[in-house]
């Protein structure tokens, strides 16, 4: 693996190892020691690499396994954004080494990437903090590039199988920039206005029904937009709307989700109501 110029020259810095349990565990371990970022972490495979909510992630050799490293990257309430700016990275950099994929790639809220309605990229995010010390933020992503798993609740695909070639390697230089980049864009929160807005040109299901699983709840309705701190809005359907801050999306019907639709900026006029907070 091999960082981008530009991203080196913006003070990133890269450990790429062979066989790691997890690039999540390693940085946040490196942030323990006394590491600071912007420190990307690689691995070729992963034996205990894992999804949202402990769920495991295939990590075999072909695909890309890394963690960027943050240090203090932006007051408290700003690091949900990281969500969005991440997603938003990962999509550039997919768009940039396959480019012939941007009519069928587009983000699942918050930052899955799809192509063709099936996911391809998922990133999870983990924070720590230790008194006395700037907080650290572990962004990980994997991306399917030669291999899927088939035995999971969400469709998924690899770039392989959707047609196109691109290397771990080559996809990480870019994505080395892309980060980079996005990270700029959101100038510690001050800027995610723009994030938002960029976000909704890419967004898979925008305006289509979705149904939102929340721990036990489970919500139904239209997906109408993300409201300024980036939480999905549903418009139930007795006309009510509820402002989602976390939860699993899924399609509702047989035809899946729709790649990236118009942006829909206008703010619902309904009162919303907070859910998974």
């Amino acid at each position: 693996m091999q960082l981008d110029p530009a991203a080196i020259r913006t003070g990133v810095r890269l450990e790429a190892h062979d066989t790691l349990e997890s690039t999540n565990e390693v940085a946040l371990a490196r942030a323990r020691a006394g590491a600071r970022g912007p420190l990307w972490i690689t691995a070729v495979r992963q034996t205990a690499g894992r999804g949202r909510h402990g769920r495991v992630w295939v990590s075999g050799p072909g695909n890309l396994h890394a963690t960027l490293l943050l240090t203090d990257p932006a007051p408290p309430s700003r690091l949900p954004e990281l969500a969005f700016v991440a997603g938003l990275a990962v999509h550039d950099a997919i768009l940039e080494t396959a480019p012939g994929l941007e009519a069928r790639l587009a983000i699942k809220w918050p930052n899955d990437i799809l192509i063709g309605g099936k996911k391809c990229a998922g990133i999870l995010i983990e924070g720590e903090s230790v008194a006395g010390r700037a907080a650290s933020v572990a962004i990980g992503i994997g991306v399917n590039c030669a291999h899927h798993p088939v035995d999971v609740a969400f469709p998924a695909i690899d770039l392989a199988a959707a047609g196109v070639t691109v290397t771990p390697p080559d996809l990480f230089a870019a994505l080395s920039r892309t980060m980079s980049d996005r990270l700029s864009q959101w100038r510690r929160g001050e800027n995610f206005a723009a994030i938002r807005s960029d976000w909704l040109r890419r967004a898979g299901g925008l305006g289509d029904d979705v149904r939102v699983v929340v721990g036990d709840e489970t919500r139904e309705g239209r997906f109408e937009t993300l409201d300024a701190a980036g939480r999905l809005v549903l418009r139930l359907s007795d006309g009510n709307v509820a402002a989602i801050s976390a939860g699993d999306v899924f399609p509702l019907g047989s035809a899946g989700f729709a790649s990236a639709a118009p942006a829909v900026e206008a703010m619902p006029a309904a009162a919303a109501e907070d859910v998974g907070r």
